[in-house]
């Protein structure tokens, strides 16, 4: 292939001939290849694959991390180790490019790999290293470490992933029309734009849209601006030219705020976050028009279609044997990594997503004789699995995670699963009976691990935040905490509230109609399965992305 004139290698859809450029961080393929963190990243490859389902006009950018996201591994007590391995993927074509971005006032190399769409049938994809002889050591590890814990690393992986996403296109001669900004990590392709264009904003503008995904102005990425200009972030931009577009005079440079002011148009990734951003970022002059795309997840890779059948069949015992498989091979994970033999039979709930504070991992231990009682009743057995990975250097979430570990000793029926990627994901959305998600409202923006959960007969438990105000029909399809008035309550009086609920729920409603309503609970499970099966399928939100920003 010649990627010096690189072109489409398929036929595209009528509907979708709008070029696009899509980057980001992460994106969450297949779990061969380890270039993802967690939910960015799930979505991110959903859209992916979405796109070569519609056959747009669509290309991914990302970076080819060398040791990934980290490899969570276990402590001799069973606790929590990150440990860094270098990936290899045969896979991967070398497209043999190399050129020079400037990144701290000094050229560096970058090297391009291509995903050709046949591999994974995902959009066509490149990734940029800088792991490559022509440059120093600390070049090398720009691309080393996604998230990089230090700052100066963290920009330079921005200046890469933007910069050097922006050049690629321009050295393979790809015209673009579109440059989508999965979060803000990408900025630096539209001061590239601008220098390109020769300062003309409203020319980037044109280019440019971008997706939040941060539900309170404090969760957005703040950085030393005299830092970001140091590292050549805004490609030789003036600092007092950088600070009028930005429109802010602090001394720490808003990545979020500058694209919520380059870009044409933006959305939130739930209709409640677009709510929320617009409330948060109004009080900025100059920012674009906040729409809202809800997120989604590829059907065709996480639902299980032989329970989709027997659904469509309605065919319950078919149903409920299939279920019960799907329970055994996720329980034969279990066993091998926590030492315990699950019970097909016994209602499963799981907790799988990262671990951050907002998320409250551990909230049903927050009342140890409510839990106590919940994991000892002989009438009504329960298990209750958590798997997520936590940001490597935020320790109090990995003390989250050590503490539930601990916990897990007491109980036969408890475990903590590591490895929280891709295929441990899919495992425990089949081989769960409720998908438990309790975060502070409103902090999760989208949350998309209950669609693949209901995609696979678990039924959410949550609370009412993020894509499920959009799909929740209490009773019917999954159980939600009733929304309080979070706004007028401290952080304290809001986690006693949701606890309170949730085991109320669990209690009252969820546990005895698992044991003595099985029709009933089937009933919920299949609504659930029908209700996610379209809305809340990547390819509506492919092509609504087409619809709603890239055409306007």
């Amino acid at each position: 292939m010649d990627f010096k004139n690189y072109s489409m290698p398929f036929s595209i859809n009528l509907d979708y001939t709008k070029k696009v450029a899509y980057f980001s961080m992460e994106f969450a393929i297949d779990q061969a290849l380890k270039i993802y963190s967690g939910g960015l990243g799930f979505l991110a490859g959903s859209h992916m694959r979405s796109a070569y389902n519609l056959k747009q006009d669509l290309v991914g950018i990302g970076i080819l991390w060398k040791f990934g996201y980290y490899d969570q591994a276990r402590n001799h007590d069973q606790t929590l180790q990150p440990t860094w391995t270098e990936k290899m993927y045969s896979f991967l074509q070398d497209t043999h490019i190399k050129f020079q971005i400037e990144i701290h006032s000094a050229p560096v190399w970058v090297k391009v790999y291509y995903l050709d769409p046949k591999v994974f049938h995902t959009a066509p994809m490149f990734f940029l290293s800088t792991d490559m002889p022509e440059n120093d050591h600390i070049s090398k590890t720009i691309c080393h470490r996604l998230y990089d814990a230090n700052e100066a690393t963290k920009v330079a992986q921005y200046i890469l992933l933007g910069k050097g996403g922006a050049k690629l296109l321009d050295e393979i001669n790809l015209e673009r029309e579109v440059y989508h900004l999965n979060e803000a990590h990408g900025l630096p392709a539209a001061f590239y734009l601008l220098e390109k264009f020769n300062g003309d904003l409203g020319k980037v503008r044109e280019k440019l849209v971008f997706t939040t995904h941060t539900p309170e102005e404090a969760g957005n990425e703040k950085h030393s601006l005299s830092m970001c200009f140091d590292m050549s972030y805004f490609s030789g931009l003036p600092l007092e030219k950088v600070k009028e577009i930005e429109g802010s005079d602090e001394d720490r440079f808003n990545h979020s705020l500058c694209a919520l002011r380059m870009a044409r148009v933006a959305n939130g990734v739930s209709q409640l976050h677009g709510v929320v951003s617009r409330a948060i970022w109004q009080k900025y002059p100059g920012i674009c028009e906040i729409k809202a795309i809800t997120n989604a997840q590829e059907y065709k890779y996480w639902a299980d279609q032989p329970l989709y059948d027997a659904k469509n069949e309605n065919n319950p015992e078919v149903f409920d044997r299939r279920k019960k498989e799907l329970k055994k091979h996720f329980f034969k994970i279990v066993a091998d990594q926590a030492g315990k033999l699950f019970d097909a039979d016994v209602l499963t709930i799981v907790w799988a997503r990262r671990f951050a504070g907002y998320k409250r991992a551990d909230l049903l231990l927050r009342d140890p004789e409510r839990f106590e009682k919940l994991l000892n009743n002989p009438n009504y057995p329960l298990q209750i699995v958590w798997a997520g990975k936590p940001y490597p250097m935020d320790y109090s979430a990995i003390s989250i995670f050590n503490e539930l570990v601990v916990k897990s000793r007491d109980y036969r029926n408890m475990a903590v699963l590591t490895g929280y990627e891709l295929a441990l994901s899919k495992s425990m959305k089949q081989g769960s009976d409720v998908w438990l998600n309790n975060p502070r409202v409103p902090r999760e923006a989208s949350g998309t691990s209950g669609m693949t959960a209901a995609m696979n007969g678990s039924i959410n438990l949550s609370t009412d935040d993020g894509w499920i105000p959009e799909f929740a029909k209490p009773g019917d399809n999954s159980f939600v905490v009733e929304k309080a008035d979070y706004a007028n309550m401290s952080i304290y009086e809001q986690d006693q509230y949701d606890l309170e609920a949730l085991y109320n729920l669990l209690e009252q409603e969820i546990i005895p109609t698992y044991y003595e309503k099985p029709d009933e609970w089937r009933k919920i499970q299949q609504t659930a399965m029908d209700d996610v099966r379209h809305d809340f399928n990547s390819d509506r939100m492919a092509d609504e992305y087409y619809k709603k920003l890239y055409l306007n």
